[in-house]
């Protein structure tokens, strides 16, 4: 089933590198600001109705994804993705956008607990699960990678042909990773099937499916304990997405070398998520790492809100987005082994749904304080991060490799 060696995972990983190729990365406050002509609120307003979305759609798409197959979910993520970036592109409207940003949240649904599966249950038919953290980090890089290499090229692309041009040319790579999804095939661990059934009757099992999903993460303790932590810092961590070119423009850094910074900001993601055994060992436990990853993280936040010095400000960015961004993966890892593979995009959409809810009403408040003070706000989002950590609940025996 073409699944015979570690071939099968380069591909996936390729897959998510050309997922991961934003060429509007590099630029894109400057491209709703200047081309969308919005302010920062109506941009954190956009981000909240893409939350919305996600918030409706993640388990949905997980429990299709559980019941069609994860290539069918994969396929069609990326057919929308495509059609996003196309409508994105066209006017700059906020309506436009609005409509824009939907397609974005249900390409991203299609795409999240789906694609996490299926490198798993990979890894369940390779017989090679406790190797689920690094190929986690590794499929995270990357995509990561691919945004590294595609923020500096967007910043040339929009000095070269205008902020519009990066968000219209995403839809070349995001085609390639459409054809590369149409070579997928899934392990006989996740395969189900479905000949001689009507709609009703799918429709019914994908209900039921959702169902038993949602209530095994609410019996599940450490499942909520995990995620609980997870959510919180990478909550905070999110904004540094949206804050650091705002964070450059108040330190006086021009706008061309936006997609440079972008490049290590990605980078440092990378490293991280590439040496969590390396950090485990240094800091003498998995509990340890994760507490530091938070702390750095809250800390950094702080020293962004408190000095415009260059040196610190590019440090802040990325010891701050880099620590509190690259912990998804070794928590997704985590959180696999307490999880049957018949509900494991359902239960993993579940974790990103109630992500997508704290972050769709936190955005607009942070937008509208952003409009006010960007330093106040960054130092408000570090002390939540530190705070977060202070009363995490993850306990060593939780962390099971």
């Amino acid at each position: 089933m073409g699944m015979r060696s570690e071939s099968y995972l380069w591909r996936l990983y390729l897959f998510k590198f050309f997922t991961g190729l934003h060429f509007f990365s590099g630029v894109l406050v400057p491209f709703f600001t200047q081309w969308g002509g919005l302010n920062f609120t109506q941009i954190m307003i956009l981000q909240s109705w893409f939350m919305f979305w996600i918030f409706v759609f993640e388990i949905p798409t997980g429990s299709i994804a559980d019941h069609f197959g994860r290539k069918f979910s994969l396929v069609m993520s990326c057919v929308i993705s495509i059609i996003a970036a196309l409508t994105y592109a066209s006017v700059p409207n906020f309506c436009v956008f609005l409509l824009a940003e939907f397609l974005w949240a249900l390409g991203a649904t299609l795409f999240s607990g789906a694609y996490e599966a299926l490198v798993y249950d990979t890894l369940k038919y390779l017989g090679k699960t406790k190797e689920s953290k690094k190929v986690f980090g590794r499929s995270a890089s990357f995509g990561l990678l691919g945004m590294m290499v595609s923020a500096p090229a967007g910043s040339v692309i929009a000095g070269v042909l205008g902020l519009r041009a990066p968000m219209l040319l995403t839809s070349l790579p995001l085609s390639i990773a459409l054809l590369i999804s149409l070579t997928f095939r899934e392990p006989r661990v996740s395969r189900a099937r479905h000949r001689g059934r009507g709609f009703a009757s799918e429709a019914r099992k994908c209900a039921r499916r959702l169902k038993e999903g949602v209530a095994f993460f609410c019996r599940k303790k450490e499942l909520r304990i995990l995620a609980a932590d997870m959510i919180s810092i990478r909550s905070v961590a999110y904004f540094m997405i949206w804050l650091y070119q705002p964070m450059l423009q108040q330190a006086g850094v021009p706008i061309h070398y936006f997609g440079a910074v972008h490049a290590v900001f990605v980078l440092t993601q990378i490293a991280i998520m590439n040496h969590y055994e390396v950090l485990e060992r240094v800091l003498g436990s998995k509990k340890r790492l994760l507490s530091f990853s938070s702390l750095i993280t809250g800390a950094m936040f702080i020293l962004g809100g408190i000095t415009t010095f260059i040196p610190l400000v590019l440090l802040a960015i990325f010891l701050g987005g880099g620590f509190g961004l690259s912990r998804k993966p070794l928590f997704v890892s985590y959180m696999n082994k307490y999880i049957p593979s018949s509900k494991r995009a359902t239960v993993l959409s579940t974790v990103a749904m109630l992500n997508s809810i704290i972050l769709m009403l936190v955005n607009p408040v942070v937008g509208m304080l952003v409009d006010i003070s960007l330093s106040n706000t960054l130092i408000l989002l570090g002390s939540a991060a530190i705070l977060f950590s202070i009363i995490s609940r993850v306990e060593e025996h939780h962390l099971i490799d």
